[in-house]
């Protein structure tokens, strides 16, 4: 049977049918350990209660009311974002590309109020990946995303990630800001260094550019610090969210010091749906969570073992496994074999992981994971590693069917 949806996924033949915390059970009978966690969105894992309370009771009062009225929920939302990074401002959105398509705004109207409309220039990374519209597209600059639909979105230029000389031969006065991501996700688990992300820092007060880090996957507690930045020490101007923030609700935001977003005025940006009372309920109630003492430690101390455990498993299987990606809940394995083979032998022991560029291999399992449950993934990514294994050596006798 034909599907009538337009076939822009290659969906696997599989669904499921419900969750709870880090399990899904499929409609083929079967449960399932989730360490793809949505693409990194179901931060709390599957039907946490008191998201589920969240939603149910905002659900009996008001679903929607447009931003032409004051939401308080979003103001309360807003207010402990700015209470607990470095940020002023924030800008809710339904997803983390319109959150970045807010943070391109921003940084061009910045320079533009500052009589500089020549600045619009923004320079991103190699490997990126930004969204999906035609400017985060043009943003992420990568080719396989840009074929067929049209010209390129005018002012993006990108250079190797840690290349500092090519960043300064593309810096001019055409340039309005720099947008990274902490580590690159899409593009494969690939962590830029604390000392780059100073560099950036510098080269930005240098030259009177805006920083800008996208945070849409290593946000919201993901790394082990409510941001990734934390851990530089790097403070950006312009920050994107989404994914976990929502816990599986769509919401994104873009967060900014009050420097950064004075451009963006009465009239100047909007959304219909962005920061609506039922996505603001949910965000609190992540961030209820993800705020609770000790929480942060403990997805930090996870990871630590996670990778740990991952090395092991690489040094047992160096003919599936090459190396061992990441920090916190936020891990890759670029794999010796196709990353398509062993997200299939991982899903055949009943392990869901999510591919990347660079092929590799997610991990990105709720940040609400057990070590008990973390001991019963690495089991079963030995087990998948085994099949593989298994599979090479009978492809490598002679006469085998090839």
């Amino acid at each position: 049977m034909t599907s009538p949806l337009l076939p822009t996924f290659a969906r696997a033949e599989l669904s499921f049918e419900k969750g709870e915390g880090p399990w899904l059970y499929g409609r083929d009978g079967e449960r399932y350990l989730d360490f793809g966690a949505g693409i990194a969105v179901n931060a709390l894992g599957h039907a946490h209660p008191h998201l589920v309370q969240a939603l149910t009771e905002q659900a009996s009062k008001i679903w929607h009311s447009s931003n032409l009225f004051q939401i308080p929920e979003g103001e309360r939302l807003a207010q402990r974002l700015v209470d607990n990074t470095f940020a002023d401002f924030v800008f809710f959105t339904n997803s983390g590309a319109e959150a970045n398509e807010a943070a391109i705004k921003m940084a061009r109207r910045y320079h533009h109020v500052n009589g500089n409309p020549e600045r619009f220039h923004i320079v991103t990374f190699e490997g990126a990946f930004h969204g999906r519209t035609l400017g985060t597209i043009a943003a992420g600059g990568q080719a396989k995303y840009l074929e067929g639909f049209g010209p390129k979105v005018q002012g993006f230029d990108q250079v190797p990630p840690e290349d500092m000389e090519a960043l300064k031969a593309v810096i001019g006065p055409q340039t309005a800001a720099l947008m990274i991501e902490p580590i690159q996700g899409e593009g494969g688990v690939r962590s830029v260094s604390p000392a780059f992300l100073r560099e950036l820092r510098a080269l930005c007060d240098q030259n009177g550019l805006l920083l800008i880090f996208d945070e849409i996957q290593t946000g919201v507690g993901r790394t082990g610090k409510l941001f990734a930045y934390e851990w530089s020490g790097v403070t950006p101007d312009i920050m994107t969210v989404a994914k976990g923030i929502g816990g599986g609700f769509p919401l994104g935001a873009c967060l900014a010091t009050a420097e950064a977003g004075k451009g963006l005025t009465l009239g100047t940006h909007g959304t219909t749906f962005g920061g609506n009372p039922l996505a603001m309920a949910v965000g609190n109630a992540v961030l209820d969570v993800i705020l609770e003492p000790a929480f942060l430690e403990g997805v930090e101390r996870k990871g630590l073992l996670l990778k740990q455990r991952l090395a092991e498993l690489k040094d047992r299987h160096p003919s599936v496994i090459a190396e061992v990606r990441g920090q916190g809940l936020m891990m890759g394995l670029r794999t010796v074999v196709p990353n398509t083979d062993f997200v299939n032998a991982a899903r055949a022991q009943k392990l869901i992981v999510i591919g990347a560029g660079d092929n590799v291999v997610r991990l990105l399992p709720p940040l609400i994971i057990t070590e008990a449950d973390l001991g019963e993934a690495i089991d079963r990514l030995d087990a998948a590693c085994a099949a593989i294994e298994a599979e090479q050596k009978n492809t490598a006798q002679p006469g085998a069917v090839q």
